[in-house]
C-alpha cells in the first residue's frame, strides 16, 4: 500500500530523474492519489516535461499542473518571431501538412487551428513549436478531419486493444458511434490510458477520441 508521503516521494523521484527538470523548482503535493505540482520554471518544455514524468508513476489518478513558466530575457522572443520559427517548424517536419495549420501567437502563447487527416499529425505540429525559444505555452486546436469514409468498426479497436501488451489488465469498453470513438473502463495507470487513446487514434477514419477512462491503481493510499 501506498500512502501519500510514499506517492509524493516516487513523484518527486521521477522529476528528479528528468534530466530537464531541477527538482527544486517544482513543488509536490498529494491527497488520495491526487497529485498537484507547482512552481516556477523556465521553459514551457519543462512545464510539460514535470507533468508527463507524474503521469508515469503508478498510484497517480489525477494531476493539478499549477506550474508556471517565467522565462530569461535571452529567452524571450517577439510575437512575429515565434510566429516566424513555428512556421519553419511546421515545413520543416514532413510528418505535417503545414498547407493547412494557422499559427496564432499573443505574448509567447501559440496556439495552431486547421485541420488535418490524422493524429498523428496534430501530435507532429504540437511537437514541431513546444522546443521553440520564448513559447509560453501552446493551444493545440487543429480538428481532424478524416480523408477516408470507411465505417469505422468496433471489432477492430477491440482487438488492437487485446494485442497490446500494456493493457493485459485493463477492463475497457469501445463505443463508436459515427466517427467519434469512447473510451470507458479502469486502467491502472496515466500510461495505459493514454496507450489506449493512442491505439484509439490510429484506427482509420476516427475523426474523435473521448477518453473517459479511469485511473485506479490497485494499491489502495492511506495517511
Amino acid at each position: 500500500m501506498k500512502s501519500n508521503q510514499e506517492l509524493q516521494r516516487d513523484v518527486q523521484n521521477a522529476i528528479r530523474w528528468e534530466p530537464l527538470l531541477h527538482a527544486a523548482e517544482i513543488g509536490v503535493t498529494v491527497k488520495d492519489g491526487v497529485v498537484s505540482l507547482t512552481g516556477i520554471v523556465d521553459s514551457y518544455v519543462k512545464k510539460m516535461e514535470a507533468e508527463n514524468a507524474a503521469k508515469r508513476v503508478k498510484g497517480v489518478k489525477a494531476i493539478a499542473e499549477e506550474i508556471e513558466v517565467k522565462l530569461h530575457d535571452s529567452y524571450i522572443k517577439s510575437d512575429a518571431d515565434i510566429a516566424t520559427n513555428a512556421l519553419g517548424g511546421l515545413e520543416a517536419n514532413w510528418l505535417v501538412p503545414h498547407h493547412r495549420i494557422k499559427v496564432l501567437v499573443e505574448k509567447g502563447w501559440v496556439t495552431l487551428e486547421g485541420d488535418v487527416p490524422w493524429n498523428y499529425q496534430k501530435d507532429a505540429a504540437n511537437k514541431a513549436v513546444v522546443f521553440l525559444s520564448g513559447v509560453r505555452g501552446v493551444s493545440n486546436n487543429l480538428k481532424i478531419k478524416s480523408d477516408l469514409n470507411d465505417g469505422i468498426e468496433t471489432e477492430r479497436i477491440i482487438e488492437a486493444l487485446d494485442n497490446s501488451w500494456a493493457l493485459d489488465e485493463c477492463d475497457i469498453r469501445v463505443e463508436v458511434k459515427n466517427s467519434s470513438v469512447t473510451l470507458t473502463g479502469i486502467v491502472n495507470s496515466w500510461y495505459e490510458r493514454d496507450e489506449a487513446a493512442r491505439i484509439a487514434w490510429n484506427t482509420p477514419g476516427v475523426t474523435e477520441v473521448e477518453n473517459n477512462l479511469v485511473v485506479d491503481y490497485y494499491n489502495i493510499l492511506v495517511d
